[in-house]
């Protein structure tokens, strides 16, 4: 395939949290140059940045490879993301714009009369929320710890259909409300009930793909 060098390190990223590219694989860049239809720059750029965001490492003789998580980071990116995605939606209630409000309520809009068909389209609409709602934090900073945050779950994790998607959909449309309305603490308190039932799924199911378990501490 080709991809625009711009776009090269969400091509790889993406695929990476795919498992198209396995844990602890070599990264070559003549062959992701090959892959993406790109120069050898682009990779060695996109190498870097994946490098600072934790999915690549560079082994001595190997070069550029995939990460290999251990249990207990995977188990820390949860207890994160506890943590700062109620932040995240605090923040929305007093810095979002009416362009934010305008594409929140439409997904939940769309994600309420697609509640029923799953799969997918269904996952790839609640993940337009949440990063919808971290840009709308007005903190570029925490909008960027929360994208990470959120393809590193998906990576290690998975992202799991909800038991009841109406009601997760439901919960969605409470946050928003709250983030109209302006009521930081609402849209806390709200994100921190709805991460949590998510985190709760995602921690019965245990990493996806076995993980170096080298660094976990018993």
């Amino acid at each position: 395939m080709r991809v625009p060098a711009h776009s090269v390190c969400t091509a790889i990223r993406d695929d990476i949290v795919a498992g198209v590219h396995e844990r602890g694989a070599r990264l070559a860049e003549e062959v992701l140059a090959r892959r993406y239809g790109v120069s050898r720059v682009p990779v060695r750029e996109a190498l870097r940045t994946l490098e600072a965001e934790g999915f690549v490492v560079t082994r001595r003789h190997a070069g550029a490879c995939v990460a290999e998580p251990t249990g207990q980071e995977a188990a820390d990116l949860l207890e994160m993301r506890l943590l700062l995605e109620p932040l995240g939606a605090a923040r929305a209630a007093q810095r979002r714009t009416e362009a934010h409000l305008k594409v929140l309520r439409g997904l939940v809009r769309l994600g309420r009369e697609r509640a029923d068909s799953g799969g997918e389209e269904l996952r790839s609409l609640a993940a337009w929320f949440h990063e919808t709602l971290a840009q709308a934090c007005g903190s570029p900073a925490l909008t960027a710890v929360l994208t990470q945050l959120r393809y590193k779950i998906a990576w290690m994790y998975g992202v799991p259909d909800p038991a009841d998607p109406v009601e997760a959909w439901d919960e969605h449309g409470a946050i928003v409300d709250a983030v109209a309305r302006g009521d930081a603490e609402r849209a806390r308190a709200l994100t921190a009930l709805h991460t949590e039932r998510v985190t709760a799924a995602q921690r019965v199911r245990a990493p996806k793909r076995p993980v170096n378990t080298s660094g976990v501490r018993h």
